[in-house]
């Protein structure tokens, strides 16, 4: 876990990167945060990033993930100013879960394309033979089918050269954890603690299902929350080249809840 601390702060930004990637990839996302009066608190997930002491793209459990989570809100803590968790993709998917599952007292949550379908899932009959698998080679690793330019359209991360840290290959076991936890999401949609929630989504997302988003976030009961969908902007919306205007908008919601 790192963190960056801001002058006469206002509050926390618990960021969770999203899968294949790591906490490097979220510099100019924590700067903007850190530059508005924000700590920031941001790691790498089990099985990611430079110190991970997994194997790359595997996972027992997806609880793995929450376990890891609740360390990071509970140091956020320490800092005793309004918490937010920021979470993307698969890492809104961990948000999700760790809150209907966790007692974590945040002060919000922000959703950036969180994974609760997908735009591509596996076929039939390749779901069926994961599940085989999973209990036979859990730990053998497939592509996991997702590039950078699926993700965004920032030129300056398309040129970039190959990222030594971003994971191509993911565990049966991993895919097959990712999957129930999508599930548990949806079916314990009701367990959300009622919190300002932000739901950002890219409106031609390649990756994650749209449409599974805006069902999930019709089902939440909670008093205060705002779907935003950007028509133009693919999955990463804050790598987008319109990310600007997206944290504008995340930092006004968070201003308003402080």
């Amino acid at each position: 876990m790192w963190k960056w601390e801001a002058e006469n702060a206002v509050g926390v930004v618990v960021i969770i990167h999203g899968a294949n990637e790591h906490h490097g990839r979220y510099k100019w996302l924590t700067k903007q945060w850190v530059d508005n009066g924000f700590h920031v608190l941001i790691g790498d997930l089990p099985g990611q990033g430079e110190v991970t002491k997994k194997q790359r793209g595997h996972i027992e459990r997806f609880e793995e993930y929450l376990d890891e989570i609740e360390k990071w809100v509970k140091e956020a803590f320490t800092y005793h100013l309004p918490t937010f968790l920021l979470g993307h993709s698969m890492g809104g998917l961990i948000s999700i879960r760790t809150l209907q599952e966790r007692k974590l007292p945040v002060h919000g949550v922000i959703l950036s394309s969180p994974c609760l379908g997908l735009v591509d899932p596996p076929s039939f009959g390749l779901d069926v033979l994961t599940k085989f698998l999973n209990i036979t080679i859990p730990k053998l690793r497939v592509d996991s089918g997702v590039s950078i330019d699926k993700a965004t359209r920032n030129d300056v991360l398309l040129s970039e050269n190959i990222d030594p840290l971003y994971v191509k290959k993911v565990s049966v076991r991993w895919y097959r954890e990712l999957n129930h936890a999508m599930k548990m999401a949806h079916k314990q949609v009701k367990k959300l603690p009622d919190i300002p929630l932000l739901v950002l989504q890219g409106g031609d997302d390649k990756i994650v299902n749209k449409k599974s988003v805006l069902y999930w976030f019709n089902l939440v009961n909670n008093k205060e929350k705002v779907y935003k969908e950007y028509p133009e902007l693919f999955h990463e919306v804050f790598n987008e080249p319109e990310r600007d205007e997206v944290f504008r908008y995340a930092l006004q919601f968070v201003k308003n809840i402080i």
